[in-house]
């Protein structure tokens, strides 16, 4: 990929190279109202970093980074924040924290932001969509690692959770407890991601293993303010599920409203096991079994190697994909 110029900006806007030097500088007092939508245009549209952030990369150290999480809703969210701060704080790193809500313009924004400020890297929980500007950076040896996502090319150091074993460990959890009609609850799969999409491929194999039948009516993916009335629509089917596996601890919300509303209780009437443990899992009413992931080793790791990357910008062309292995939390949901 040829790497975008200032130059190349100037003639897609059809102004000059120095015109767009200072609509970058934020010298446009005096200039027009179109000039300044076409240059805006075209950076946007070439994915061009400006020449001053480029130079930052290499020259000068802000000792900041940025965190841009897919939802920071997640309790999986929130304490990998915690562990990366901690990493920073012994580094003398400072910390943006940015919340994208799953929204590729909201994280492309933040972006661009982050590196408007000088930040030194990125961990990023990335979205789809802003492909082309994660391959941009990299050609500026600009530091990123992945988390809990991954892209078709791991162009950048990727972790996350082995999902596909998370969602085994469930469902053979729940089969060992006896139970043959498994349902599922998943946050929706509009934008491919990988964890929503490897766990309910677990779900499914290891039904399948177990020899038990693969119902796509028991299969829930919505969005959650949708989880619960596709709940209402199974349960007016003639056979509905004795156990759930929650993908998430959003998805484990929306299903244990909706068993409350319905005045089912856990596990007497419907059992339950979800990835993603919480305090809140240990004091419900009935403590929920869950698969636990090492939030706090992840984001350890994640600064880790993104200061290791700072300090030494030295990248490979592709990265292996770091796996986390899951455990399982038994309480009393099953």
């Amino acid at each position: 990929m040829k790497k975008i110029t200032m130059l190349d900006v100037a003639q897609k806007a059809n102004v000059s190279k120095s015109t767009v030097s200072q609509y970058i500088n934020n010298r446009y007092e005096y200039m027009a109202e179109s000039t300044k939508m076409r240059i805006e245009d075209a950076i946007r549209e070439l994915g061009y970093i400006p020449n001053f952030v480029a130079k930052s990369l290499k020259q000068k150290k802000s000792s900041t980074i940025g965190v841009i999480v897919a939802n920071i809703l997640h309790t999986f969210s929130t304490e990998i924040i915690r562990a990366i701060e901690d990493v920073c704080e012994k580094n003398e790193f400072h910390l943006f924290v940015c919340n994208a809500d799953d929204n590729p313009e909201k994280e492309r924004a933040y972006i661009d932001m982050l590196l408007a400020k000088q930040v030194d890297g990125l961990i990023i929980f990335p979205t789809i969509g802003n492909e082309d500007q994660y391959k941009r950076l990299k050609l500026s040896n600009f530091p990123i690692v992945f988390v809990d996502r991954k892209l078709e090319k791991t162009i950048y150091p990727t972790l996350l959770l082995d999902n596909e074993r998370a969602a085994e460990i469930a469902v053979q959890e729940i089969v060992q407890k006896g139970h043959r009609k498994i349902g599922l609850v998943s946050m929706s799969l509009s934008q491919k991601v990988t964890p929503r999409i490897e766990r309910i491929n677990g779900y499914k194999k290891t039904l399948k293993q177990n020899d038990l039948p693969v119902k796509d009516d028991w299969i829930i993916a919505a969005e959650r303010k949708d989880i619960i009335p596709e709940l209402e629509k199974m349960w007016l089917k003639e056979e509905t599920p004795e156990a759930f596996f929650a993908t998430n601890d959003l998805s484990l919300i929306e299903l244990l409203k909706f068993l409350r509303k319905k005045n089912l209780k856990v596990p007497d009437d419907v059992s339950v096991i979800a990835v993603d443990d919480s305090d809140f899992l240990e004091i419900s009413a009935t403590p929920i079994t869950a698969i636990k992931q090492p939030t706090f080793e992840i984001g350890n790791d994640a600064a880790s190697v993104l200061l290791d990357l700072i300090r030494n910008p030295q990248f490979e062309e592709v990265y292996e994909i770091k796996r986390y292995a899951p455990a399982l939390v038994e309480r009393e949901s099953l």
